[in-house]
């Protein structure tokens, strides 16, 4: 059995994460392990460097905090602001074993100009959402994404996704012979 780390204990990463390995890998059995560790970067990450840093720090600290996992993967969520087109979200996935590691970035989708004010103004994403559609902790349900699609995409999918992605090197190691 293969044991995951996942760099955060929000359910909807947690969960992303398990599907995701579960459709690359259907023949393989894993047990997941949450870790809450510091991204090493601000609340809300504000472009898509600063993002992509905030999930490779992740691993990071969750491969110091269990070293004894086959995998340890970071999902970090961040917007960057685009001037033609307004605030965007997204995240960046890592996974990383002993010796590769894949990287992927999940869909972009634009905000509402009333979440993107309070972003601006210092509010982390999650909390915006919460203010501007009347929700609780949204960021741990189906997100942004979930509440500006009536769910017809939600947080877990659209990060499942990107683990997928993510997972293409582990899947095709024969293709990705070189070792990050």
């Amino acid at each position: 059995m293969k044991r995951i780390v996942v760099a955060s204990k929000n359910p909807v990463k947690i969960n992303a994460v398990r599907s995701g390995f579960e459709k690359m890998f259907p023949k393989e059995a894993f047990t997941v392990k949450a870790l809450s560790v510091p991204s090493g970067v601000s609340e809300q990450p504000m472009d898509s460097e600063t993002t992509l840093q905030g999930a490779v720090n992740r691993v990071e600290n969750a491969m110091q905090a269990d070293q004894d996992s086959d995998y340890w993967v970071g999902v970090e969520g961040g917007i960057e602001s685009i001037d033609t087109f307004g605030m965007s979200a997204f995240a960046w996935i890592v996974v990383q074993s002993k010796t590769e590691r894949g990287v992927s970035r999940t869909g972009t989708f634009y905000l509402p100009e009333k979440v993107a004010k309070l972003v601006r103004g210092g509010t982390e994403l999650g909390y915006a959402n919460d203010m501007v559609f009347d929700k609780s902790n949204s960021k741990q349900n189906s997100g942004a994404i979930g509440l500006l699609t009536g769910d017809v995409v939600d947080r877990t999918a659209l990060y499942e996704h990107a683990v997928v992605l993510a997972l293409v090197r582990f899947r095709n190691k024969e293709l990705y012979v070189e070792a990050i």
